[in-house]
């Protein structure tokens, strides 16, 4: 438990990493989610297109809409947390234009209530960073594997693993830092481009499946609690098995219900006045 109540922000996540101080992110799409990761202390919380695998069942982030991040956006933003809230843009949010990135950036601050946002992109999306930054709009950026292009990756696999991807990695992060991204998620790329990456920046190079030298983490809480069963990413380590809990928990009610042991007299609201059925439902 986290009893420091001064309100992360972005010049203060930034300032961490010129102090040496590791960043740590989670992901969370709901209040409770967000209020229990609050609670732990993280710096910061992403609302990320995730919810769209981990919380709505479908088989990529490419289906989520505006409409469903600012759902959860709101939700998370309603906690009032410490943490600072980003929230991500979905697929074709801003790849359209300059103007309806600046719109759906601004939906995610103005309308959830978020305090940056995150897109996924290098070069093509830099004039884009640069945009929103101008307009006042914090970004922070992701390289390495992209989820919005899945199929372009060939499915989710490791990036930068040749030394030409690896340079075009690394060209692309300063690019988006020059750009003004206050910060840069890399997603399972090897470790040695992570720490170059993370040595060439002055904003905080956060990792998820990227090796322990970035200068910060960031995990699906659904995964670290053991909420997802589809598969364990190697990148994530489970600390609790609230999955199983939750089934075991579950099947206890269902024989319970069967067996007449719920709900028991302690469950039961007695009315002595109103007396026996037969003498008031005539």
């Amino acid at each position: 438990m986290n009893n420091d109540r001064r309100p992360m922000t972005v010049p203060e996540l930034v300032a961490k990493k010129a102090r040496g101080e590791r960043v740590v992110m989670v992901t969370a799409y709901d209040y409770p989610s967000a209020l229990y990761a609050d609670q732990a202390g993280v710096d910061a919380i992403l609302v990320g297109d995730t919810l769209g695998m981990v919380t709505l069942g479908y088989p990529t982030t490419l289906p989520v809409t505006m409409e469903e991040m600012l759902h959860h956006v709101r939700a998370v933003a309603r906690t009032q947390p410490r943490a600072l809230v980003i929230g991500d843009m979905p697929f074709l949010s801003y790849q359209v234009s300059g103007d309806e990135a600046v719109r759906n950036a601004g939906r995610l601050l103005k309308e959830g209530g978020a305090q940056a946002v995150k897109l996924e992109g290098g070069a093509p999306v830099v004039a884009t960073v640069e945009r929103l930054v101008a307009a006042g709009m914090p970004v922070m950026g992701h390289l390495g594997l992209m989820p919005q292009s899945v199929h372009a990756h060939g499915g989710f696999r490791v990036q930068a693993k040749e030394p030409a991807a690896a340079r075009r990695l690394l060209e692309e992060a300063r690019m988006l830092e020059s750009a003004g991204a206050f910060a840069l998620v890399l997603e399972l790329v090897p470790d040695e481009v992570s720490a170059a990456v993370s040595r060439a920046l002055r904003i905080p190079a956060i990792g998820i499946g990227a090796g322990p030298r970035c200068d910060g983490q960031i995990q699906v809480l659904h995964d670290l609690l053991g909420l997802f069963d589809w598969f364990v990413p190697r990148h994530t380590r489970r600390y609790a098995d609230l999955g199983s809990a939750a089934r075991e928990a579950l099947a206890r009610y269902v024989e319970e219900v069967r067996g007449g042991l719920f709900p028991a007299e302690e469950n039961t609201v007695h009315q002595a006045e109103l007396g026996d059925p037969e003498t008031w439902m005539k």
